[in-house]
């Protein structure tokens, strides 16, 4: 086996936990990633109950499957973010709806619990959003200051540093998705990032190619910038369907509806270079798993969650320990 694929279960926690990893067997994956919602990761109950938490990997082990990590995205992106409309109110337990500082308050602990929990459960890579206090700014107008900016940065860092020092006392890293909506949405405000949290090694990314694609933005030149912080990598893919009407900013078109300038595709339908993406990874020494993060509106998720882990089974492979001509003096 090279690296181990995985199913992302974040769009699957409308199914029970046991039921899903019967499935993900049968489809072929050789183990799950962990959403922290539905019944699949309780991260308070985790970071309390060893019991509970072991729990998790004994689940996945009945149907021959592996646990590399969690990921908590929705608990994340209230950390940063404003808070300030009804939207997120989802993410949060109900008595936090409509206080935007409720909400914050308890994404923090929510997201230390995760890396208690992580440690319980006994993987050493916890996926998630950050939020952003700037990127409603994106567009600059009403005129955006630099300052203004760099103070987003720096509420990200005062947020999530000491957040940051429970993942570090667990022995846990951090990988944030890349993602629009995040402090974090390209090459340059990822570098950014890192710099505003000093570079510490409980910061990293989870690699998902589709939303640099989208952005126009190269995959590989993302994992070149950060060989040593690509803590996770999420398999997706995207196309670019702009056709003169809808652009990149979608025209407030939900997925799947035509006329969208960009949409995601179940993997190997898209736009993103997948081989080179293997290669990439395998020049930086990326050994850990591919985790399939299936989203295709036009499609059945459990035909494209069977065809997606074939896809990547089939695209993957071991890093040469030689070059191929060096037998010729053999």
């Amino acid at each position: 086996m090279t690296r181990p694929v995985t199913l992302f279960t974040g769009q699957w926690a409308d199914i029970p936990l046991e039921k899903l990893a019967e499935k993900a067997a049968a489809w072929g994956y050789h183990g799950l990633e962990l959403a922290c919602w539905g019944d699949h990761v309780d991260v308070a109950r985790a970071a309390k109950d060893k019991k509970y938490a072991a729990s998790r990997k004994e689940i996945l082990a009945k149907y021959g499957l592996e646990l590399y990590a969690i990921s908590n995205h929705l608990a994340g992106q209230l950390v940063c973010d404003p808070n300030d409309d009804e939207r997120s109110d989802m993410f949060a337990p109900k008595n936090c709806a409509g206080n935007a500082e409720k909400k914050r308050k308890w994404a923090v602990q929510a997201m230390k619990d995760t890396a208690v929990a992580a440690k319980n459960i006994g993987v050493k890579i916890v996926n998630g959003f950050t939020g952003s206090p700037i990127w409603h700014m994106i567009y600059s107008f009403p005129p955006v200051s630099d300052q203004i900016i760099e103070d987003g940065f720096s509420r990200f860092a005062s947020l999530w540093n000491p957040i940051l020092d429970v993942y570090d006392k667990c022995g846990v890293k951090f990988a944030l998705e890349v993602h629009p909506t995040e402090i974090a949405f390209d090459i340059v405000t990822a570098k950014r990032a890192l710099k505003a949290v000093k570079n510490r090694k409980a910061f990293g990314f989870n690699f998902d190619p589709s939303h640099l694609h989208w952005q126009m933005v190269d995959p590989v030149k993302f994992l070149k910038a950060f060989p040593d912080r690509i803590y996770h990598v999420h398999m997706k893919d995207a196309a670019l369907t702009l056709d003169g009407e809808s652009g990149i900013l979608s025209s407030h078109l939900n997925f799947g509806t035509p006329g969208r300038g960009w949409d995601f595709r179940s993997l190997g339908r898209g736009g993103v270079n997948f081989e080179e993406i293997i290669r990439t990874l395998n020049a930086i020494n990326y050994t850990g798993p591919l985790s399939v993060e299936w989203e295709d509106a036009m499609m059945d998720r459990e035909h494209g969650a069977a065809e997606a882990c074939q896809f990547v089974k089939k695209l993957d492979f071991p890093k040469s320990n030689r070059v191929f001509d060096e037998a010729f003096g053999e």
